[in-house]
């Protein structure tokens, strides 16, 4: 067994299995060609408590394990990547409150959630993506609050999200020294969504800017102390791209698993093509890569929980697997042939969401220098 769960996570994952193959995974090809958010399905989601997956059982939540909570989410990759990307999304919202906020940030951002609430992070502009010390959103502080102003791009849970995680620069001349993490409710004044992402894939997850104009934040809500902002984003990441490296295992199983269901009703010279040893070859290969992606997700996570170093790990985990998604994906079209290049078939759609998770919470190149400068050292 990839994942090595508790009896709990075991027979909540067929729970999860029964609920992704009924409610999600047909459901979402409409919401694929519409890009609509299907909130009905976020709403069945939310009473199965699976947006609440990461909560410490201190604050309400489950209190799985990070491998535990793994194999549920490639359960839910398997179905819809968009789908889980938003389960995860949030999770990634509530990770730097998890890591640098006070018991009463906690408590208040944990009860969002495992109320139905969804969270997000916002540390992407348009001039800083992989270079976030070119942002340019600011914080000053006048009297017991922060004044925000900037715009930030690329947010996963944007338009939905119940409060956010955001950076900025409360000393512009110290550069990431400078920056600081807020956290910001939904409603607050002076904090709106602007445009919404038209997306190449993972079209069921809303993505969209976030504006920040004269936004007044409680100086309460500033994140670990001004100038932290930078270490806690990072530390974010360092977890979040393992849950990216899961999602994109999720992705390249179905991936294989409707590719071998295609070659053994596809006949040609007279016999299923899966009977050919080309076709055994390329699933062979296939296996061979989703279960190193599993293995590396499941040691990265396993170092989080044992409360170990975990940076290099994270890194390489995202990486793999999100090639070997893309890689694995496009294998699946070339061998549905023509009719893989159809959007009557399912493996279009997995080539399209693999793509991004090749990019988003630190692109492959950049997790390269991670990689090399935690090998090599600095």
């Amino acid at each position: 067994m990839a994942y090595l769960i508790s009896e709990e996570a075991q027979d909540l994952l067929l729970d999860v299995k029964d609920f992704c193959e009924n409610e999600v995974k047909e459901q979402c090809k409409e919401y694929d060609k519409t890009g609509e958010w299907p909130k009905e399905i976020y709403d069945k989601a939310i009473e199965m408590g699976l947006q609440a997956l990461e909560i410490p059982e201190e604050y309400g939540g489950p209190g799985l394990s990070r491998v535990d909570v793994a194999a549920l989410m490639e359960e839910m990759a398997k179905a819809d990547a968009g789908f889980a990307t938003t389960i995860s999304a949030s999770g990634l919202g509530t990770k730097p409150v998890l890591i640098a906020g006070n018991e009463d940030q906690k408590k208040r951002v944990c009860e969002i959630i495992v109320n139905g609430g969804f969270g997000a992070f916002a540390l992407t502009e348009p001039g800083a993506g992989s270079d976030p010390a070119a942002g340019t959103t600011t914080a000053k502080k006048d009297g017991d609050e922060y004044v925000l102003n900037g715009r930030k791009c690329f947010i996963t849970n944007g338009g939905v999200a119940d409060f956010y995680c955001i950076t900025a620069l409360t000393d512009k001349s110290k550069g990431v020294k400078g920056m600081s993490m807020f956290l910001v409710e939904k409603g607050t004044p002076g904090l709106s969504t602007g445009h919404e992402e038209d997306k190449m894939g993972i079209r069921t997850s809303n993505t969209c800017d976030v504006v920040l104009e004269d936004c007044r934040v409680p100086a309460e809500n500033l994140l670990g102390g001004e100038g932290k902002g930078f270490g806690i984003a990072m530390k974010t990441l360092d977890q979040a791209r393992t849950w990216m490296g899961c999602v994109s295992t999720g992705i390249a199983q179905r991936a294989m698993e409707e590719a071998i269901a295609y070659c053994k009703e596809r006949v040609q010279f007279g016999k299923p093509v899966i009977k050919f040893q080309a076709m055994q070859f390329k699933v062979a290969d296939m296996a061979i890569k989703i279960e190193a992606a599993r293995q590396m997700v499941a040691h990265a996570l396993t170092l989080m929980d044992m409360g170990l170093p975990y940076t290099k790990e994270s890194a390489i985990a995202k990486c793999f697997a999100s090639d070997r998604a893309m890689e694995i994906t496009t294998e699946a079209v070339q061998m549905f042939g023509g009719y893989g290049y159809s959007r009557e078939y399912p493996v279009e759609k997995l080539m399209r969401d693999a793509k991004i998770f090749q990019i988003f919470e630190g692109s492959n190149e950049i997790l390269h220098i991670v990689t090399a400068n935690n090998t090599i050292g600095r």
